[in-house]
């Protein structure tokens, strides 16, 4: 990826277990590993431009046909007709009943008491969760998307966990985390109380049990920083600039050479043209001076 040629960015995703940096340049999709440690030197250039849509039975995100501009600071990063023809979106939106493919149900831990139900096609192995920040999870069954779908309900309905948690409650699960064990013995014990609940939903269960931990991925098994300074909006002509941390989810702590690490939600970058630069520190950024939270979860809910 050349960055001095300038491309559009579509944000962080996961493959493999490994995070990339997708963009597009012209009709040319491509992507490259955003490694722990690595320099950052970003300019962003407007205008904000619609990423596209992911069309079914095609490999890659489509270019918008409209070539439409979005909000600079908005949160869709999709012009109204993108995301009307969008297939992911039809899907969180429960707009498809049955696409045919196979699909699994999880249970993941992204913090003390934040324990989330959820669903994602198989043939993505674990990129949907690494991509939510799951701090651990294990998953539960297999089947059609129907079954699947019946079981998150299932599951949701009866209090063991939610469908969804609000970004800002994900990253307050960051600090204090407890020992490896003990969110594992959680995930445990939650998934004892959800197996019974699914044999009436026509779904292959698994009954082994393995959990994964991402905290040594994510690079939090010291923690998260004290101190930071939140992203909170990007305009044209701004600099992004630091040292990456490992990428937590779509998150990623951008480190300082003075002052706190900057905390960039990499979905901001979606729909921004990127090209390198060699200055020194940030500019043109809103900033957000955060502390690590304190007092209950239940008040980010």
């Amino acid at each position: 990826m050349d960055e001095q040629a300038g491309w559009t960015a579509h944000g962080l995703h996961w493959h493999g277990g490994r995070p990339y940096l997708s963009a597009r340049c012209g009709d040319r999709g491509f992507e490259r590993v955003l490694a722990a440690g690595e320099r950052i030197g970003w300019v962003l250039a407007g205008p904000r431009q619609c990423t596209g849509v992911w069309l079914p039975g095609e490999p890659e995100r489509r270019a918008c046909p409209h070539r439409a501009t979005i909000e600079p600071d908005g949160a869709a990063v999709q012009c109204p007709a993108c995301q009307a023809a969008d297939r992911g979106l039809a899907l969180a939106r429960d707009q498809i009943v049955d696409d045919g493919r196979t699909y699994r149900l999880y249970l993941a831990w992204l913090g003390t008491g934040l324990l989330k139900v959820g669903l994602t096609a198989e043939q993505r192995g674990t990129s949907r969760l690494l991509e939510q920040g799951a701090l651990a999870f294990t998953f539960l069954a297999r089947g059609s998307l129907p079954g699947i779908r019946r079981a998150e309900l299932t599951l949701s309905g009866a209090g063991l966990a939610r469908e969804r948690f609000r970004s800002t409650a994900k990253t307050a699960g960051w600090w204090g985390l407890p020992p490896a064990a003990t969110r594992s013995a959680e995930l445990a014990a939650l998934r004892a109380r959800a197996l019974p609940l699914l044999g009436e939903h026509g779904i292959e269960l698994f009954p082994g049990g393995e959990i994964a931990d991402h905290v040594p991925l994510f690079g939090l098994a010291d923690g998260a920083p004290a101190e930071y300074l939140e992203v909170a909006g990007l305009s044209d002509g701004a600099v992004l600039t630091g040292v990456a941390r490992a990428p937590i989810g779509r998150h990623l702590f951008l480190d300082q050479p003075a002052g706190p690490p900057l905390l960039l939600d990499t979905r901001r970058l979606a729909g921004w043209r990127i090209g390198a630069t060699d200055t020194a520190s940030a500019d043109g950024l809103r900033l957000k001076r955060c502390t690590e939270p304190v007092g209950s979860q239940e008040a980010l809910f």
